[in-house]
């Protein structure tokens, strides 16, 4: 039976069905990416909104998104196209767009300040042959790839597609094995290898969502700007405190209802603590 190699999962596909990120399956012997080109949200956004402080400010990006994820956030803000039960109904309703057509309408909006293209809204991983052939077109047009994503992959999904990604902001959720396995059906360890590989070949910016009750704790915030600084490039030298940190106010959605929203001054008081190990941390939806 085939496995899909993208995250920890290793889901072994049987003919016909398909993993637990919903989009890869298995078809006539092979695990392939249902979701390949399947557009379901695209909009010309300012780079800050990524989130990106340290990129190109005040850019302008065509952000696009497919569907599926292999996460299940219960506070996720994207479930409508992230979270789904069996076989996607977007498989069959998403606009296909090739990777030749958003490459060359990326370029068309280069008039509006457009920059490139910034793979984003569901998990762009879990369909990275997508991001990695289009992200190659963009780039032979002059233009900039910017991935936004939860770091949920292998190495070897990165080596695929980092040779033509510019810039990422990465999701690192929380700062322990329990938060990631029992909340989100994830796993720390292999976000945290992904950072700390894409970092020495781009910029990366990092997003924590502070959620009461959970991830709040100072502790718990230290760790992560303790580790984010520890972070070193391809020669071994350390580049971590450069590292931006973009700590978020969570809002009660989907799944989470059962807590108010993160306290303001909490947002800002944990920020202060990231700061004594970090060069530069932004709050966000404040």
């Amino acid at each position: 039976m085939p496995t899909c190699n993208v995250c920890y999962r290793k889901c072994m596909i049987s003919e016909g069905k398909n993993g637990f990120c919903g989009v890869r399956g298995c078809r006539n012997g092979k695990i392939v990416p249902l979701n390949y080109g399947r557009i379901t949200s695209i909009a010309l956004d300012p780079i800050e909104k990524k989130p990106l402080n340290r990129f190109m400010p005040g850019a302008m990006i065509l952000s696009v998104g497919s569907y599926g994820c292999n996460l299940r956030c219960p506070f996720c803000q994207n479930y409508e196209i992230s979270w789904s039960d069996g076989a996607y109904e977007f498989e069959k309703e998403a606009e296909y767009v090739s990777p030749e057509r958003l490459a060359e309408l990326a370029d068309r909006y280069k008039t509006s300040g457009n920059i490139g293209v910034a793979f984003t809204y569901n998990e762009p991983l879990i369909g990275y042959e997508f991001v990695r052939d289009t992200a190659r077109l963009v780039h032979d047009r002059g233009m900039k790839n910017v991935l936004v994503s939860n770091g949920m992959a292998s190495l070897d999904v990165l080596e695929e597609i980092i040779p033509y990604i510019d810039a990422m902001n990465i999701d690192l959720k929380g700062f322990s094995d329990s938060f990631y396995s029992d909340v989100l059906l994830g796993n720390r360890r292999m976000v945290m290898d992904f950072i700390a590989e894409a970092v020495k070949h781009c910029h990366v910016e990092i997003t924590t969502l502070i959620i009461p009750g959970e991830n709040d704790s100072d502790e718990e915030i230290t760790e992560i700007s303790k580790w984010i600084a520890s972070l070193k490039d391809k020669s071994g030298n350390a580049i971590g405190k450069k590292v931006p940190l973009h700590i978020s106010r969570f809002f009660p959605r989907f799944k989470m209802t059962d807590r108010p929203p993160t306290d303001v001054d909490r947002i800002y008081h944990l920020a202060d603590i990231a700061r004594k190990n970090l060069d530069f941390v932004y709050t966000g939806n404040c």
